[in-house]
């Protein structure tokens, strides 16, 4: 058996950054991850840091803590670096939201009318000033909004960073420990029958986090996966073809700025479907190409599934839980990446010093959901 004083349940990029923070603060912590430390939900996001391109006028808490983490990045990164000496892919490139037909721009208009009530920063853009920034961009291009501060990161150079991170400030990776069982107040129990004791276990676990046996029916957390389908591709050429995200109403294109993109990416309730299915590739390549024609010559690297995982309202739940000695950390739904810095400081702050998070990500929301 062996003793710490955290146990973080889940390797994903909210785990082990939570895990490197109170790292940093002195607790002796581990994280148990049931694959490889970021090699889950995680390695298959696009790694968009976009609060203000996504804002949505009914989640306005979501909408601050989006933009509150977007602002942290660029110290988080850098001490990142500092620490790992690792590139963790950060790209301040912004983000075209872009139309194709008359009733698309409309939708557009309606969008910046929202960012402008929010008093968020938005440009529009006529389509030769589009097409002057991304000259890729096709003819029929009919509108478009210009987000200078949304920003990028690759989220697989990210994790791994962060792992890198959690061990030189003394924290301990496991990988492919599974958790069979949450005992509370004592630790956990793995599926090859270790136990790990601590008095503090953070739920990280992504779609997992509301099954783990152990965790009474009135203290779990309602969690339901969300499928998203997506594409790797590179330009042979190298970089080029596009330096800013692309955002359409049904897909977007991320650039890695050395030639390498991510397309993606549906969304689909079916459950822990991890199919990918040659619809889904179809509508994303055929939606995409319309407005960046030269993405049909790139070369398909990769077709992969993740598993969002989401809650009834889709916030994050953050802070303890309704039974001494359990946090939650998980239910970001499609914002892991962007919330990652700004969870981290409140889940290290809650659990060190018993620091109070905004009620509105509170597990209390849910209490006795699952018990009735």
């Amino acid at each position: 058996m062996s003793d710490f004083e955290v146990i973080v349940v889940g390797g994903g990029v909210i785990g082990l950054a939570a895990a490197w923070r109170m790292a940093q603060r002195d607790l002796r912590v581990v994280v148990l991850e049931r694959g490889e430390p970021g090699g889950g939900t995680s390695a298959v996001a696009a790694g968009m840091i976009a609060p203000i391109a996504e804002a949505d006028p009914a989640e306005g808490p979501l909408l601050r803590l989006g933009i509150a983490s977007a602002q942290k990045y660029p110290e988080f990164v850098a001490e990142l670096q500092e620490v790992t000496g690792a590139d963790a892919g950060y790209l301040r490139c912004g983000t075209l939201m872009v139309a194709r037909d008359r009733d698309e721009a409309e939708a557009l208009d309606h969008e910046l009318r929202i960012r402008q009530r929010f008093g968020l920063e938005v440009k529009h853009l006529r389509p030769s000033q589009a097409r002057a920034l991304e000259p890729a961009l096709a003819p029929a291009l009919t509108a478009a909004l210009g987000f200078a501060e949304d920003h990028v990161i690759d989220p697989r150079r990210l994790c791994a960073a962060l792992a890198e991170a959690v061990l030189r400030s003394g924290g301990e990776l496991r990988s492919h420990a599974e958790v069979a069982a949450v005992e509370i107040e004592d630790g956990v129990l793995l599926r090859d029958g270790e136990r790990l004791r601590a008095p503090r276990i953070v739920v990280c676990a992504g779609v997992w986090s509301g099954s783990l046996a152990g965790i009474p029916a009135e203290a779990r957390v309602p969690i339901r996966p969300v499928k998203g389908q997506i594409l790797r591709l590179h330009d042979p050429a190298g970089a080029g073809l596009l330096t800013r995200v692309l955002r359409m109403p049904t897909a977007y294109v991320v650039p890695r700025g050395d030639g390498r993109y991510v397309l993606g990416a549906t969304v689909e309730e079916r459950g822990f479907d991890t199919t990918v299915t040659a619809g889904a590739v179809f509508e994303l390549l055929r939606d995409a190409s319309e407005l960046l024609p030269g993405l049909s010559e790139l070369v398909v690297d990769e077709l992969s599934v993740g598993l969002r995982p989401g809650t009834a309202d889709n916030a994050p739940v953050i802070g303890p839980g309704a039974v001494d000695g359990l946090f939650w950390a998980t239910g970001h739904y499609r914002h892991g990446i962007l919330l990652a810095p700004v969870t981290a400081e409140l889940i290290a702050s809650a659990v060190v010093d018993g620091s109070p998070v905004p009620e509105e990500f509170s597990a209390a929301r849910f209490a006795g959901v699952l018990s009735r």
